[in-house]
């Protein structure tokens, strides 16, 4: 679909899993609006199938809608060729690509944000990161930045609980000593081409750009160079 249709984007700003799907539209040059979605009531999404999870992301393209990041970057992979691409034809890079975008979502995901909400300065933080990107009208906006930084705080407890980790920072620099690995002194992290691997990572880490611990991705020469390598790619082909 070399003239994609506008995408609507259902979002919450700090969600690591949204901010995946933006670093794809933005590759690919597709416009979106974005709906920022309050994540106590969830009135802003989308009709729904009964018994459908209530999460974000969601894109809606007229008629469709799509739910999941990872479905949300195979469609666009798929459907969108207008800007840069990351579609790659090598089948074993492919097959890496997958293992690398899969592992973004079990592990860099859940880890982050143990360092967005670990503690209450951090969930002040993003308090006003929320509010500087939310268009919430004043009295639901205060809401979501207390309410919505307060069930953030919690889910960020019970994350740790459930990994069996106490430090949050730790677990995101094991993950970030990972794909330092993997990455080695390649410009994308499965050879020369853009994968949707870094894509994944890209938007993740996108998430925690305005907090202390992105100071661990600058501290790393080779990361921080593929870092602003395909932010380059981003803001070359963004469409919005």
């Amino acid at each position: 679909m070399s003239n994609p249709d506008s995408v609507t984007l259902y979002q919450f700003s700090l969600c690591p899993f949204c901010n995946k799907v933006k670093a794809a539209l933005d590759v690919t040059g597709v416009p979106y609006t974005k709906v920022e979605v309050s994540p106590r009531s969830k009135k802003e999404l989308p009709e729904l199938p009964e018994g459908t999870p209530q999460k974000v992301p969601i894109i809606e393209v007229g008629d469709t809608v799509i739910q999941d990041s990872t479905r949300i970057l195979e469609y666009i992979e798929k459907e969108y060729t207008s800007g840069h691409g990351y579609r790659l034809e090598d089948e074993d890079e492919a097959k890496r690509s997958a293992e690398i975008e899969d592992w973004v979502d079990s592990e860099i995901i859940a880890a982050l944000p143990t360092v967005i909400y670990g503690t209450w300065k951090e969930a002040a933080q993003a308090a006003t990161v929320v509010a500087r990107e939310s268009n919430f009208g004043p009295l639901q906006g205060l809401g979501v930045r207390v309410g919505g930084s307060f069930v953030m705080y919690m889910i960020s407890k019970r994350l740790l609980k459930r990994a069996n980790r106490t430090d949050g920072h730790a677990w995101v620099k094991e993950c970030l000593d990972s794909f330092e690995g993997w990455l080695g002194d390649k410009n994308f992290v499965v050879g020369d081409k853009l994968s949707m691997a870094d894509v994944a990572m890209h938007g993740a880490l996108s998430c925690v750009r305005d907090f202390p611990v992105f100071g661990q991705v600058e501290a790393r020469p080779a990361m921080n160079a593929w870092f602003n390598r395909v932010s380059d790619i981003r803001n070359e082909h963004r469409a919005n």
